[in-house]
């Protein structure tokens, strides 16, 4: 199978969750919401949604591995696996806050081949594969270049999960606070990379995240023209659940602030 299929079937993979999430969600003042740890929530949709993506998953390609975050950890497979969030921004959909999506990437020998993120409240399809570039439905997108950091709005999550760094977090806010145009914090990281790699936001940083928060979105800012990192600049923001995520003029900038927060 090439990247293009590969390509095809996490558009089509998040598109099925995400109709679950768009049917549901007239529904979510009725939601039964169970609690799986500090400020982490989970609902039958989550669960609903994660079958939906994993049934067309499994119908293409049987003898991948699948690591989805509501309960399906079967990262077996020959050295490929999909890494699926069927409903990024859970807190929002309990609140009828409407941000949040679908995410599906590839990830074959610990490299992101490709990857989608379906937006069902806009009806928003974010896609890329490995050297196809980044897309927005039919139109190609790319990164901004904003002329200095002064310039740029960027977006952030706050680490509600990982109390443990929350210090360090916020002197990287207050320094962005003062450096930057502005700050967003709209509750999907998901979400906040795509709207990086298409230039809504010119960066996007976060720590406490898992790989399903964002593998999809990572693959996106990279083809895009952007670079991502963890927030000391290295590979490895997926197993260290941080990432930066800018184009390649805003990018050094960012990591010189996260650099002198996280690298004492």
């Amino acid at each position: 199978m090439t990247d293009s299929d590969y390509e095809t079937t996490a558009i089509a993979a998040a598109s099925a969750g995400g109709e679950v999430l768009r049917r549901r969600f007239r529904e979510a003042g009725r939601l039964v919401v169970e609690e799986k740890g500090l400020h982490d929530f989970v609902t039958e949709v989550d669960r609903e949604a994660e079958a939906a993506v994993l049934s067309v998953l499994r119908a293409r390609y049987a003898e991948h591995g699948i690591l989805a975050e509501e309960g399906s950890p079967r990262a077996e497979g020959h050295g490929s696996r999909w890494i699926v969030d069927p409903l990024d921004g859970t807190t929002n959909f309990i609140h009828g806050v409407p941000t949040f999506c679908v995410s599906v990437a590839l990830e074959e020998d610990r490299e992101l081949v490709a990857g989608a993120i379906f937006d069902p409240v806009h009806g928003e399809t974010f896609h890329a594969r490995r050297g196809g570039g980044a897309w927005l439905g039919d139109g190609r997108i790319a990164c901004s270049r904003p002329s200095s950091a002064h310039d740029a709005l960027i977006a952030t999550g706050f680490p509600f999960r990982e109390l443990s760094r929350l210090d360090r977090y916020l002197e990287t806010f207050e320094a962005f606070v003062r450096s930057t145009a502005g700050i967003r914090r709209a509750g999907s990281a998901a979400l906040d990379l795509a709207f990086t790699a298409c230039g809504r936001y010119d960066g996007f940083w976060e720590v406490g995240l898992s790989p399903w928060d964002m593998a999809a979105g990572a693959l996106l800012v990279r083809e895009a023209g952007g670079i991502v990192t963890d927030v000391l600049g290295g590979p490895g923001f997926l197993a260290r659940g941080e990432i930066v995520a800018a184009g390649s003029a805003l990018h050094p900038r960012m990591l010189e602030v996260t650099r002198a927060a996280f690298g004492r």
